[in-house]
């Protein structure tokens, strides 16, 4: 693979992630223009709105969100039209020819244009979403979306956590990519007692799985259980006065750091320093003063 192929590849990966995460969009367009032009062309024979109308028309604007970009339909770009195409393979599940991909993404209107379906096309086949077979179709070649785990039923899904070298677990969310319904099965194998499965607070759905081995799981008698709920733990109060009366002190109990006496040290006078005679050739002329000093 040469290094242009490389970088392509790279590129288109990571548009495909970038408009995965993008949120929905929830714009409700309400295009009036003609409807504003051709009353304002004619008089105008309608009464005034009543209260009732004018509520009806401010809940309706309501639902305008400006925040979000306006739905402008598939996109001209060429990796725009890659991410429709690869969410189209995602949801449909099986094999589509290249010529399938092109009429659900209506582009018969460039078919004239061979470098962009070409392009098109040699984006897909490297793409590291897509499952390109060039033997499908009768040589024509298929394309169909590649998950993150190529798991869909609950022996692979189990037979994966198994071989697995570390406790890592798996996602549910790259799960759920290549099999919609993987929730049912994990919580049926949860309930078994073949997985162990962490789940978010919000919405109580199953977040990670680690495989579990129902072997381990001990039971115990009813008699055990009596016997050891009966057993009272001791107040948390009494068991540090406990401690403190055998002397066993714990390591995070703040100690009284006792402060060291001060020793009182006699301040030494040092000599004052007569500074540099610069006027040496008036020694002669001059008086010294220096014993004067204090």
């Amino acid at each position: 693979m040469s290094h242009l192929q490389q970088q392509l590849k790279s590129f288109s990966a990571g548009v495909v992630d970038y408009a995965a995460r993008m949120p929905a969009q929830r714009r409700f367009v309400h295009n009036n223009n003609t409807n504003s032009a051709s009353s304002s062309q004619l008089p105008s024979s309608t009464s005034t709105p009543t209260p009732g109308e004018e509520a009806k028309r401010k809940r309706h604007d309501a639902d305008i969100v400006y925040s979000q970009p306006a739905n402008t339909g598939t996109g001209k770009d060429i990796m725009t039209q890659v991410v429709f195409a690869i969410e189209h393979m995602k949801s449909k599940g099986v094999p589509l020819k290249f010529g399938d991909i092109v009429s659900y993404l209506s582009l018969q209107h460039r078919a004239n244009d061979q470098g962009y379906i070409q392009a098109l096309r040699s984006i897909l086949q490297m793409h590291e979403k897509v499952q390109y077979d060039p033997s499908g179709a009768n040589g024509e070649g298929t394309f169909s979306f590649r998950p993150p785990h190529n798991i869909r039923t609950a022996e692979q899904l189990l037979q994966k956590l198994q071989a697995q070298s570390t406790g890592a677990g798996m996602s549910v969310r790259e799960l759920r990519e290549g099999w919609p319904n993987v929730e049912d099965a994990i919580n049926k194998l949860e309930k078994e007692g073949k997985l162990l499965v962490t789940r978010n607070k919000k919405d109580d759905h199953a977040k990670m799985v680690w495989a579990n081995d129902p072997s381990l799981i001990q039971h115990f008698d009813n008699e055990f259980r009596q016997i050891w709920e009966k057993i009272k733990v001791p107040d948390q109060q009494a068991v540090k006065e406990e401690l403190e009366k055998a002397g066993i002190v714990p390591t995070n109990k703040n100690k009284v750091v006792k402060a060291r006496p001060k020793m009182e040290h006699k301040k030494v006078k040092k000599p004052r320093r007569s500074g540099k005679t610069t006027n040496t050739h008036m020694m002669g002329v001059l008086r010294d003063y220096s014993h004067l000093k204090r």
